[in-house]
């Protein structure tokens, strides 16, 4: 019986488990994120160009979305356009994470709809700071 009840648990765990789309055409990049998502414990799915990255938020849904903004077929504004315009995915909460660090871009980005901003290259501890701040299932830290 403590065994059925434990793998209950274990179930419901998994149920709340966030999934996340990371976006950004460069394997190294990806490569950072996939190890700093790890301590989330979060599914992970990634794309390299924007239109995959559509693909995967409509059929996927994801409970966040970190996106590139420069990316080889549609930029990442664009991306963003797309998601809030659809019923589909519009609550999608969108983190964007570039190189792009002017204050006109960060604001330019905002008003797409994204919910946040992280500037590249990025302090890990920021960049977990504001995805522990738009996951649901985490304790809650914004600042």
């Amino acid at each position: 019986m403590n065994l059925e009840v434990g793998s209950q648990k274990i179930q419901a765990n998994r149920l709340k488990q966030s999934t996340v789309l990371a976006v950004d055409d460069n394997e190294d990049n990806l490569m950072l994120l996939t190890e700093v998502l790890k301590v989330f414990d979060c599914a992970l799915l990634t794309a390299t160009h924007g239109q995959m990255a559509l693909m995967l938020a409509h059929s996927c849904h994801p409970d966040l979305i970190l996106l590139d903004v420069m990316l080889p077929d549609i930029n990442g504004e664009e991306v963003v356009h797309y998601l809030k315009g659809n019923p589909q995915t519009e609550d999608i909460p969108v983190i964007a994470v570039t190189a792009l660090a002017r204050e006109e871009d960060r604001d330019r980005l905002l008003r797409a709809g994204c919910i946040d901003y992280v500037s590249k290259p990025y302090m890990l501890e920021d960049l977990e700071s504001r995805i522990r701040c738009h996951l649901s299932n985490v304790p809650t830290a914004c600042k």
